[in-house]
């Protein structure tokens, strides 16, 4: 059974109604009389837990550069979520951080971080787009394909939970489904050929808890991460710690082939003090609380797909979020990189016009841009993990790793080069800007400062999270 509106009513259809979903919904709203989201699950009201967001337990960030296009796309969402108790955090002011070649110090404001549970993100996201009267939800639906021709694609049959099929008819069709997305084989089945793909698997595996601070650290409180050494050739295992709403902190641990994290939870905190490069996470979390069991997931690899390389592209399809690429969740790109491409659908669109010939395709290749910024981030490092790749690291990637590392090494003492890199990290800046003659001759004369001996925490800090 087909679903047709009127004739003179032009409908957009999102496949997921998730953070890159709910985005892009909310996008389109201003260029069609009718956007419909369909989801696979019942959607809570408010910020609990469903079936198809399994990663919510895990540690989520959102980088400024994925803040501001969030905030460009629903003005104020940014203090919407404050007053619901998300954190903004300064970076590298509040982050408190060491790197594969030793402790950042606390930089002045140069970018910032927004820190929340994932339900709490998306429920906050889901109600302020949802209140747009144009914007329906289909609910414990999912899709199965596409209608159309390889030319061009004119809807999307979708099954009911009761095993119903009917096709949505739609001048423009988002896939914002996740990494199980179904694109590529709906293209195919189309008569188009098999896009272009790349995994990098590091093995990662994440385990996470949630924590409540003790009362004097549960506001004001720094990131606290611990990153691995790639070069020293053993397992790379981190550990985040974040602090979110209500005064808790959420902490993800992971490690890759050969030191990974178990789900035990008399495992958890011995794994942050004896297995991380520094103990000080397994030291915080020592004097807190655990609220939950350890969640693990194995889900990490990297895997892009090319889709703006294909040689043909059918109009009214547009592929966003980790249906597009997925990044290994350590990098907390994932979000900042959705909420780029939905403010990117929406410029595009706006310039071009609607009904614009090629529309989807300009979109498909502008949305390359975050999505490709993110992924040499990720797979920078994942990389050099043993069995992350069926080659190994190719030669560009040696030597742009080994230059990152000296960058790295440069930040630690050099308060100018620390805020040029997080211009690339927070997603605010290219890569271009990390290879001016000016950067290149800081890199040349390495940290202006001495090494830290230890981890940059105020004295306040310490004694609020109980530590000596």
């Amino acid at each position: 059974m087909n679903e047709r509106p009127a004739p003179d009513v032009r409908t957009a259809v999102v496949l997921g109604g998730s953070h890159t979903g709910m985005l892009a919904a909310g996008a389109l709203a201003g260029f069609v009389d009718r956007v419909v989201v369909v989801d696979r699950d019942a959607l809570p009201e408010g910020p609990e837990p469903r079936k198809g967001l399994p990663q919510a337990r895990h540690a989520h960030m959102l980088w400024s550069g994925g803040a501001r296009a969030m905030e460009e796309l629903l003005p104020g969402i940014t203090e919407t979520l404050r007053e619901a108790g998300a954190q903004r955090l300064p970076v590298t002011t509040d982050v408190v951080a060491l790197s594969a070649r030793g402790w950042f110090r606390r930089w002045p404001e140069s970018h910032h971080v927004i820190l929340a549970g994932r339900d709490l993100l998306d429920a906050t996201i889901r109600a302020r787009v949802l209140a747009d009267e144009r914007i329906e939800l289909v609910e414990r639906a999912e899709a199965v394909g596409l209608a159309g021709t390889d030319a061009a694609v004119t809807g999307v049959r979708i099954r009911t939970h009761d095993g119903a099929e009917r096709t949505l008819d739609a001048c423009l069709v988002v896939d914002a489904t996740g990494r199980g997305s179904g694109a590529s084989r709906w293209l195919t089945a189309l008569g188009l050929p098999a896009p272009g793909r790349r995994e990098v698997d590091s093995g990662l595996v994440y385990a996470s808890r949630l924590y409540l601070a003790l009362e004097h650290a549960r506001d004001g409180f720094p990131v606290v991460n611990v990153q691995p050494d790639p070069r020293d050739g053993g397992p790379g295992r981190a550990g985040f710690l974040l602090p979110i709403e209500d005064g808790r902190w959420i902490v993800t641990l992971s490690g890759t082939r050969g030191g990974e994290p178990t789900a035990a939870a008399e495992d958890f905190v011995r794994f942050a003090r004896d297995e991380l490069r520094h103990p000080l996470i397994g030291e915080l979390l020592e004097k807190a609380e655990p609220l939950t069991d350890v969640s693990v997931t194995r889900t990490t690899v990297n895997r892009r797909f090319f889709y703006e390389r294909m040689p043909v592209w059918p109009e009214n399809f547009v592929v966003l979020g980790d249906a597009l690429a997925a990044f290994n969740p350590v990098y907390g790109h994932g979000l900042a990189v959705a909420a780029q491409s939905a403010l990117i659908l929406r410029d595009v669109t706006r310039r071009h016009g609607s009904a614009a010939p090629g529309l989807a395709r300009r979109i498909q290749k502008a949305v390359a841009r975050p999505v490709g910024a993110a992924w040499d981030l990720a797979i920078g490092q994942d990389v050099f993990y043993p069995g992350a790749t069926e080659n190994g690291p190719t030669l560009r990637e040696r030597l742009v790793a080994a230059y990152v590392d000296r960058l790295m090494h440069t930040a630690t003492g050099n308060g100018r080069i620390a805020r040029r890199v997080t211009d690339v990290t927070s997603l605010e800046r290219g890569a271009q800007v990390l290879l001016t003659p000016a950067v290149l001759l800081a890199a040349a004369a390495g940290p202006l400062k001495p090494a830290l001996s230890g981890p940059p925490l105020t004295t306040e800090e310490r004694k609020a999270a109980g530590l000596r």
